[in-house]
């Protein structure tokens, strides 16, 4: 697990590093050329300017702006160095935080079906015997509507 956080922890602060420093090449340029992303970026804004410290800290958590932000706050006043030192902040956390969080889950998910081992045989026979069924199903109904189509109705 160490080593999952410590190959995180680079990686994500690299990744926020350049779509920050893209942002403060491009971002503005960009959000003028794209109207649509105006209302969506000014939230971004509005956010850091009533909670600069803890957006910063913390982006990287939430789900649907962990991409685009970094790209944002570079397009905003934030200084380069007081990004990247939040940044770091940040990123060192997040790859504690979702290693040990993947670590936990995985040892607990292995807990769980660690027992289905002494069932294997069993699972594969119920989940053979679901298919054939399946199987046998589909083509006696697919016979039967074939056989349907070939007799004429009287009249």
């Amino acid at each position: 697990m160490p080593w999952v956080i410590v190959c995180a922890f680079p990686g994500t602060l690299a990744g926020d590093q350049l779509y920050f420093h893209i942002g403060r090449v491009k971002g503005k340029g960009l959000l003028e050329k794209r109207r649509g992303w105006k209302a969506e970026s000014e939230k971004v804004f509005r956010l850091l300017e009533r909670h600069q410290l803890w957006l910063v800290l913390g982006f990287r958590f939430l789900y649907g702006l962990r991409t685009v932000t970094p790209f944002l706050i570079g397009a905003s006043s934030i200084s380069p160095s007081r990004f990247l030192v939040l940044n770091t902040l940040g990123a060192a956390a997040w790859a504690t935080v979702i290693g040990t969080l993947g670590y936990l889950f995985g040892h607990t998910l292995e807990l769980i079906i660690g027992d289905v081992k002494r069932y294997e045989v069993l699972v594969i026979a119920i989940l053979a015997g679901a298919g054939v069924v399946v199987w046998s199903v589909h083509v006696l109904t697919r016979n039967r509507l074939a056989a349907d189509k070939r007799i004429e109705p009287m009249r």
